[in-house]
């Protein structure tokens, strides 16, 4: 896929004028970025007025919207009434954009889809759209609840200057703005508890979707209700691994590593062990790497985390050997010279998951690989390296994105909390530099939490996803905006860590 900023005059428009920050928008049907700049106001608790252009392609409303932001950016700081928000060209192609947006985001109308969330998580407190024409989306953010966050009170003004001098001084805060605010100001244990109330209630298929749900379950001290929800596969009703195993299934494992750790049943032991003996032969070798990897880097999460819990249970080397092999082999066929990981040898796109699965494979295995390991250096230093890779292209609103290195594409959910909770537990193991990385967890910590609403409805979750052929086929996998137990699971086990709930 080839992003592309040719367009003449979107260059122009977009260009960085004195102090105002770049804030990418979304990504156009053609690859085109849309961006935003940022000014800040008198005061971080400013309103803030969103200004909009180029809803037609690039045109006089564009011109206008970068006039206006020159203009307010040369104010003295104590003359800015608000925090400002621009967008010169919200349409660079020109499309035919719906409001509310309809569609599988952001992969079907992907302008509309990416304007309206964005609105609606950046939640400003009143929007002016620059051109007559464009009443349908000053409707539809005064009308409805905007990326299921909440109204934004908006109107459509004419493309002549001097429209921000023409806004009151006292804006009131939007119901969005309200929302976001509540959300953000959730105490981990409270938030953990609101997720734990939709999420972590089943195990009708034993993987890691349902599996890290349940295990911010324990966490929250809910043992016996887990243990319910397992009974089926330790009395042999069901089998774990089922008649199609797969690497999901032995993270699914990990489930039954927790319970074994909590109540010494030896039954969850042998169901562990059970899982970690794939690594090896019928006369005890190792293989050359766990099965079913399928050459994606979801397996260093999947396939090393299991083995390290069946080392520490029963004590046996072995396993703490097997998960140094398949950690190298895996690294071997995903880890690109950058130091982040390709999703798999099909492509070097490096997608969101497909970077935060190795994230917290690392952070799974160092936590109970013995220090007295002769590999123990070596993954420690891969971890290093990962986050260090990994905090370059954090966004400045704490997300990662749907492809890590491509800042146009979506702000994904899921990857954002893995990650965050890897540094954490790097901080808090003296693995990684508290000064560095804890404003990191804080913001992405922040950017989770708003993207949380009622009822465990998330925004922006990629869908499941095998290994794709191109980096297209990455960027345009559907982002979910509902319930999502994989999303739900990864953010329970986020902010039970916040909370300190081991």
């Amino acid at each position: 896929m080839k992003i592309s900023t040719t367009l003449p005059l979107l260059l122009s428009l977009l260009q960085p004028m004195h102090a105002a920050d770049r804030i990418y928008v979304g990504l156009s049907k053609s690859g085109a970025r849309m961006d935003a700049l940022s000014v800040a106001g008198a005061s971080s608790g400013s309103p803030t007025v969103l200004l909009i252009g180029g809803l037609n392609g690039p045109d006089d409303s564009s011109q206008i919207v970068t006039q206006e932001v020159r203009e307010y950016e040369s104010r003295k700081m104590s003359g800015r009434p608000f925090n400002l928000l621009a967008i010169s060209v919200a349409n660079p192609d020109a499309s035919q954009l719906m409001f509310p947006p309809t569609g599988a985001a952001y992969r079907e109308n992907p302008e509309a889809n990416a304007l309206w969330r964005w609105i609606g998580i950046h939640a400003p407190d009143f929007v002016l759209i620059v051109g007559s024409q464009y009443t349908r989306l000053a409707d539809a953010l005064s009308e409805n609840i905007v990326a299921g966050v909440g109204f934004v009170p908006a109107r459509v003004v004419g493309a002549k200057a001097g429209i921000l001098k023409s806004m009151p001084k006292d804006i009131a805060f939007s119901p969005a703005h309200m929302e976001i605010a509540k959300r953000i100001s959730r105490l981990p244990q409270k938030a953990a508890e609101e997720l734990a109330a939709v999420y972590g209630h089943d195990f009708d298929q034993p993987t890691y979707i349902p599996g890290m749900a349940l295990i911010g379950q324990m966490r929250l001290g809910h043992v016996a209700d887990v243990e319910k929800l397992v009974a089926p596969y330790v009395n042999g009703t069901k089998d774990p691994l089922g008649a199609r195993p797969s690497s999901l299934n032995l993270a699914g494992h990990l489930v039954f590593a927790e319970l074994a750790q909590r109540t010494k049943n030896p039954r969850y032991i042998a169901m562990v062990r059970k899982a970690a003996d794939l690594g090896f032969t019928e006369t005890g070798e190792m293989k050359e790497a766990m099965p079913f990897h399928d050459e994606m880097s979801d397996s260093v999460f999947m396939g090393t985390s299991i083995l390290v819990q069946a080392g520490k249970l029963t004590g046996e080397r072995k396993y703490f050997d097997m998960a140094a092999r398949h950690l190298a082999f895996m690294q071997k066929l995903d880890l690109r010279a950058d130091g982040l990981y390709r999703h798999s040898p099909l492509t070097d796109a490096a997608w969101a998951r497909g970077n935060a699965f190795p994230s917290l494979g690392l952070t799974l295995t160092l936590s109970d690989f013995p220090k007295d390991h002769t590999e123990y250096q070596r993954i420690l230093l891969a971890y290093q390296q990962l986050m260090a890779a990994l905090a370059r292209f954090q966004d400045d609103d704490g997300t990662w994105h749907e492809v890590i290195d491509e800042p146009g594409s979506y702000r994904e959910f899921s990857a954002t909390a893995m990650i965050g909770f890897s540094m954490l537990r790097g901080i808090r193991n003296g693995w990684l530099d508290r000064g560095a990385y804890q404003p990191r967890v804080d913001k992405a910590w922040r950017a989770v939490l708003a993207r949380i609403a009622p009822e465990g409805v998330l925004l922006d979750v990629c869908e499941s996803t095998n290994k794709q052929k191109t980096l297209a086929d990455y960027v345009w996998r559907e982002a979910i905006f509902d319930k999502d137990p994989r999303g739900g699971g990864m953010a329970l086990l986020f902010a039970t860590e916040m909370a300190g709930l081991q």
